[in-house]
């Protein structure tokens, strides 16, 4: 007996010593970073005015798919022509669909692909702020920012469409949701063409009206645009990561800067359940609400299976390195200890969705009355795909799901695959990387799997290296603010995306 057990502690201490050596060899990515804080922003106040005027104008999408009030996309085209009469003098600029606008910068070298940036116009609604969508907010060159209002939702510290600049901060609905990034933009390419050093390669921007109900009506046939006039681009890239401040990401002690390389898929579905009707009096044995519950408890209960994808490593394998001891183990061992990781993963909301196809009960409907038994409920639920899942997977685990009910199943909404995966070890991504080391050279720069949709999807049929990252530095509070209240952007942010930009169309090809 005593020697089995010394046996049995031997294959203990092998397999601890095991693990610990394939840690300390195991291929983390080496944070090289500086400790700087970049490059240094210069004040300017013509920039934030510009941007200032763009958030006075409510650009809101609403609705179905684009079926919105259009005049302010009017005044909003009309705007940028005054705003920025340089870059419409020196640029092909075309409208797509009336409202979708894109800028070709020409280059010198016209046998390079050239590069795409994204923005879009709309924003969404501002809330419960007490709102005045009028004349007399539309903000113009050479005005002075307004001061804030006397009359504003508790919810906000301004009014969503002043465009107030204060407290370091530029106030406003659309401010990093998408208008900043828009108008650092169209600030860069006026900087590049003032500076009459022109890049080597095409610059194209191109910016969506309806990014927020689906993109249609814009990015899709913008997409399509360039599709039948034979375009491919080097790169293209949109919004989708952020730089995450030091702390936001439990454990690691530096700023992160997540560059989506892949977006989820979509599929929502509206399940109805059917049963027998009639009065709470005499119910049935199982009623169709009762019928849901049993379905809605199996959806949550037997959600698809977890697992690391590539892209998901190669972030793990980024940032493992700069992560506590245990995570570093079970990171640089998932020869054995990858159940124990997913099941870890798995636990907290953020993490899940990385390694998941999640699974989200969001509507029900259901009887009107409160003694009224319905023989229909219906319920929706919203998933979204990992890449390496399809929907055709998502679709018979809806039916696995069912099985044994009456039902009918109706897809809501925009029903796509996920995206492509565009590599990290190309000359796009690089740029991204030294890009980020030119403003914040602390970060840790990874690839990233982003959650949300965006325009980038549409864009696969002109380009394969898709990248999707705004370069500003936010907290969770600032990040919460996305599609809330009391949006804003830094100062500093605006000044060194702009900056970033600048830098990206100039030295593509240095």
């Amino acid at each position: 007996m005593k020697k089995f057990l010394l046996i049995i502690l031997g294959i203990l201490v092998i397999l601890v010593a095991v693990l610990l050596i394939k840690m300390y060899t195991y291929p983390f990515k080496k944070n090289t970073a500086g400790n700087s804080d970049g490059w240094k922003p210069v004040k300017n106040d013509s920039a934030l005015i510009r941007f200032s005027g763009g958030l006075k104008i409510p650009t809101v999408s609403t609705g179905s798919l684009g079926e919105f009030n259009y005049a302010p996309f009017d005044q909003f085209k009309e705007y940028l022509k005054t705003a920025y009469p340089s870059v419409y003098q020196s640029t092909e600029n075309t409208e797509i669909n009336t409202h979708a606008l894109v800028f070709r910068l020409k280059g010198s070298d016209p046998v390079l692909e050239p590069i795409l940036f994204l923005s879009h116009i709309d924003v969404v609604p501002p809330g419960d702020a007490d709102v005045k969508n009028n004349e007399q907010n539309i903000f113009r060159p050479g005005d002075k920012p307004l001061p804030p209002v006397s009359q504003v939702s508790e919810d906000w510290d301004f009014e969503p469409f002043s465009g107030t600049v204060a407290n370091g901060r530029i106030y406003g609905r659309g401010a990093i949701d998408m208008k900043g990034m828009l108008f650092s933009l169209m600030e860069s390419m006026k900087a590049v063409i003032e500076s009459k050093k022109l890049p080597k390669r095409d610059v194209y921007l191109a910016f969506g009206f309806d990014e927020e109900v689906g993109g249609q009506k814009g990015a899709m046939q913008i997409a399509e645009y360039f599709k039948k006039k034979g375009l491919k681009f080097e790169a293209v890239y949109d919004e989708g990561g952020l730089i995450m401040r030091k702390g936001n990401i439990a454990g690691i002690d530096s700023d992160v800067a997540v560059v989506g390389c892949a977006e989820k898929g979509f599929l929502s579905a509206k399940i109805k359940v059917k049963g027998l009707g009639g009065h709470s009096s005499m119910p049935p044995m199982e009623s169709a609400i009762g019928k849901a519950a049993v379905i809605m408890q199996r959806l949550e209960d037997d959600q698809m299976k977890p697992e690391i994808t590539p892209l998901i490593k190669e972030f793990f394998d980024n940032i493992g390195g700069s992560m506590p001891f245990t995570s570093r183990l079970a990171i640089s061992n998932q020869w054995l200890l990858k159940p124990l990781l997913l099941s870890q993963l798995t636990k907290n909301n953020t993490t899940n969705a990385l390694v998941r196809t999640t699974t989200a009960l969001t509507m029900m409907k259901g009887s009107d009355g409160t003694n009224v038994l319905s023989p229909e409920v219906e319920f929706v639920v919203n998933f979204r795909l990992l890449p390496g899942n399809s929907l055709k997977d998502v679709r018979d685990h809806i039916a696995k799901a069912t099985e044994g009910f009456d039902v009918e199943v109706e897809e809501i909404d925009n029903t796509r695959e996920a995206s492509a995966v565009s590599p990290s070890n190309t000359k796009s991504f690089k740029l991204i990387e030294a890009g980020i080391r030119e403003i914040y050279p602390g970060a840790i720069v990874t690839p990233y799997l982003t959650m949300a949709g965006t325009d980038a999807y549409k864009y696969q049929i002109v380009s394969k290296n898709i990248y999707r990252f705004m370069p500003i530095r936010i907290n969770r509070s600032e990040q919460q603010s996305i599609h809330s209240t009391n949006e804003y952007l830094s100062i500093e942010n605006y000044l060194k995306m702009i900056r970033y930009f600048e830098f990206m169309m100039t030295n593509y090809d240095q």
